[in-house]
């Protein structure tokens, strides 16, 4: 192209009318992102980016497993544990307590569950953001900050609305802590035969209704989707913008992976990073997303154990706020959170690593 030929050299004459406008990308530009998305958006590249999706949750959730389970066990204030919360030395008096209880696999608790939700979740999780993101970026100029923010979004819950029902059963396997009460079987059981009582006033005037059975799976799903949409949202975006700073010029010969046989750099995508800047764009993606969602977590985690402690009342998110704020103020919100940052950065990390360099692996 005439732009792309004059450049570093003096001009002489008029570029030819034909030429394409410095500010619009070119005819080539042009077809190969056509060509990119259509093969995005193709079965073979749907089913594989899944996988590699799955394998990449499964990878993060066994790294961080026994921190997820006294985090689980803080939020939800379970009472054989809350005076250990506050502390690294709480954290590990906790995990000392769950291994002389229960062994090394009392720390692993609820990982059987969280393996068969999490697959599905990441894989549905990352396909779908490489399939919105494909409809709201089709050409470079599109790559933008609130496009990427809501193709993360996006992705979140559409993964959260087809798996939280697991979601429930894991967490109350993790905040279980009777011995021969705690079988995937069991848990599911009592959490459908659990009858509640919702009430919702109006005025001066209560009304109260029974609730149980399937509903009982969806505790907590409204905190869950306001939490999902900042915190998918940021850590893709995070991820991705981190990603593009690291792949600067200047920056290029230390991030940047060398092109091999295994490792290609396939026309019109992103070059990958090596495996460390890989692994610090997804640990800065999980700081950031983990610190603006991590009050509705709590929230979350309070609506989801409500029938197992108390008196079975099904309490609403702003009921729950309220009880979280009266119990310990405002710091009550982030509960557990040093342990977030503790098991988020490395899971988001191990996350995003696993899925980029399982795409090279099946080949897209």
């Amino acid at each position: 192209m005439a732009a792309a030929n004059d450049v570093g050299r003096p001009r002489t004459t008029a570029a030819p009318a034909t030429t394409t406008p410095p500010s619009q990308p070119s005819p080539e530009i042009k077809n190969e992102t056509i060509a990119v998305r259509k093969d995005t958006q193709s079965f073979d590249y749907v089913w594989r980016s899944g996988v590699a999706g799955g394998i990449a949750g499964c990878a993060a959730k066994t790294v961080v497993a026994p921190l997820d389970r006294v985090k689980i066990l803080f939020q939800a204030s379970n009472p054989q544990f809350a005076k250990y919360s506050g502390s690294w030395a709480g954290v590990a008096t906790a995990m000392r307590k769950i291994h002389t209880q229960d062994g090394i696999l009392g720390l692993y608790r609820g990982h059987s569950a969280t393996l068969l939700r999490i697959f599905p979740y990441a894989g549905i999780k990352f396909l779908a953001y490489e399939q919105v993101r494909s409809l709201l970026i089709r050409r470079p100029e599109h790559e933008t900050p609130i496009r990427r923010l809501a193709s993360g979004a996006a992705a979140g819950v559409s993964s959260v609305f087809f798996t939280y029902p697991l979601e429930v059963v894991r967490v109350r396997l993790a905040f279980e802590t009777k011995h021969g009460h705690s079988s995937f079987r069991a848990i599911c059981r009592r959490i459908y035969s659990e009858h509640r009582v919702a009430s919702s006033s109006r005025a001066v005037s209560v009304i109260a209704r029974p609730l149980g059975g399937v509903s009982n799976f969806y505790r907590g799903f409204a905190p869950t989707i306001l939490g999902m949409l900042p915190y998918a949202g940021i850590s893709f975006l995070t991820h991705d913008t981190v990603g593009d700073i690291l792949r600067q010029p200047r920056l290029a010969k230390w991030t940047i992976l060398p092109e091999t046989r295994n490792t290609p750099h396939r026309p019109g995508r992103r070059v990958p990073l090596r495996s460390w800047a890989e692994l610090l764009s997804g640990g800065i993606a999980g700081l950031v997303s983990q610190t603006c969602s991590y009050p509705l977590e709590v929230i979350r985690r309070r609506m989801q154990v409500g029938g197992a402690v108390g008196d079975g009342h099904r309490l609403r998110i702003a009921e729950t706020a309220g009880l979280i704020f009266r119990e310990r103020g405002f710091r009550g919100f982030f509960v557990g959170l040093t342990i977030g940052y503790a098991k988020v950065a490395p899971m988001v990390a191990v996350s995003f690593f696993t899925y980029e360099r399982g795409k090279l692996w099946l080949g897209i």
